[in-house]
């Protein structure tokens, strides 16, 4: 059987359909891990970060979303400490869902002072212990801030699945 060579667009139809997100990974001087409370869900903490827009590239959603959902300008190189990826089977979104966690280093006392929520996004911001963090969060939130704050302490990267059942 020959290959049949499609046209760009009629072969992007063929492939599995994702969307990304991106965002910063933050601690305070002591090592603990921040994290804002969603206000669509009072049992999700995220990282500052969100989807991407057209034509941005990870990165620079994460710098964007940042200063829009905590009002820090974030000024650091980047730095990726992992990478999150969340199947489509089984979930109301219709397409995979692919995250990009960067190192946003520490946030001083000032810093934290200086936060300023969107609150149409977060009611909240904490900074806790990874042992508090266990007991506020689900388990499988709870997996991914671990892998994630254990490639920061390592100085590796690592590689993150959920929704996929394996």
């Amino acid at each position: 059987m020959a290959n049949t060579w499609l046209p760009p667009a009629e072969y992007i139809a063929t492939l599995p359909r994702a969307t990304a997100y991106a965002c910063l990974y933050f601690t305070d001087t002591a090592g603990r891990p921040f994290q804002l409370r969603a206000t669509y869900s009072t049992e999700l903490w995220q990282w500052p970060g969100g989807n991407m827009d057209p034509g941005e590239t990870p990165w620079q959603t994460a710098v964007r979303e940042c200063h829009e959902e905590t009002g820090i300008v974030f000024r650091g190189e980047p730095k990726l400490l992992g990478t999150h990826f969340v199947s489509d089977r089984g979930h109301d979104w219709p397409a995979n869902h692919i995250g990009f966690v960067f190192d946003g280093g520490v946030l001083t006392d000032e810093q934290l002072a200086g936060v300023v929520l969107d609150p149409e996004e977060h009611s909240e911001f904490r900074v806790r212990t990874m042992a508090e963090w266990e007991r506020e969060m689900t388990p499988r939130n709870f997996a991914r801030l671990a892998e994630i704050d254990g490639a920061r302490r390592s100085g590796t990267t690592v590689y993150v699945e959920t929704g996929i059942d394996l």
